[in-house]
């Protein structure tokens, strides 16, 4: 049994990274898919928020674009998939730094916006139950209860996937940077 979760691991693996590094257009069917919530005035003011080292709104296109490559290999709903991958951070604030005593403190934002996106999609977009489960459930298993749906675990590991290497990209930065600070009072020493 491990074996094969490692080889289907190591599979899923392979096809993101494949996905992560196309040099090629956004399929036109996934355009049309989620066009209408890419336009939305309020969604776009994910751009405003940040992510690791990108905006939330950024962050989200990836998830979702992988999530639906992924779900189309599979012969899942690709369709939810990439509207609830788009929708699964739609939060609109700025977790680490705000004064908002309604919203989600650091410790507790993790838990909490997966709800407040809910919330938010369902003012402005109409939902099918499978992208109110991707939204809702994206962060099991901080969150306890697991997702329903097959779409909804495949968005969940998208999601873990872009967040883990824009996290990692960016510590890579930092260390570069410091190494290059390190190699200027070096050379300002001698």
């Amino acid at each position: 049994m491990k074996a094969k979760v490692n080889s289907v691991k190591g599979k899923l693996t392979e096809a993101i990274e494949s996905i992560l590094n196309e040099k090629k257009a956004v399929e036109h069917e996934y355009k049309s898919i989620v066009e209408d919530i890419l336009d939305h005035e309020v969604f776009q003011q994910l751009q405003n928020f940040f992510h690791h080292n990108s905006s939330i709104y950024d962050h989200a296109k990836v998830v979702s674009y992988v999530s639906y490559k992924i779900c189309k290999l599979l012969n899942l709903d690709y369709r939810s998939a990439a509207r609830g991958g788009l929708l699964h951070d739609f939060f609109l604030y700025d977790w680490r730094n705000h004064n908002e005593p309604e919203l989600a403190k650091e410790k507790y934002h993790g838990l909490e916006h997966p709800k407040i996106a809910l919330d938010n999609s369902m003012k402005h977009f109409e939902l099918n139950d499978i992208e109110k489960d991707i939204i809702v459930k994206h962060m099991w298993p901080l969150t306890f209860v697991p997702p329903k749906y097959q779409e909804s675990f495949v968005v969940t590991f998208a999601d873990k996937y872009v967040s883990s290497r824009e996290f990692i990209d960016e510590f890579k930065k930092r260390q570069v940077g410091k190494i290059k600070g390190m190699k200027k009072k070096k050379a300002v020493k001698k």
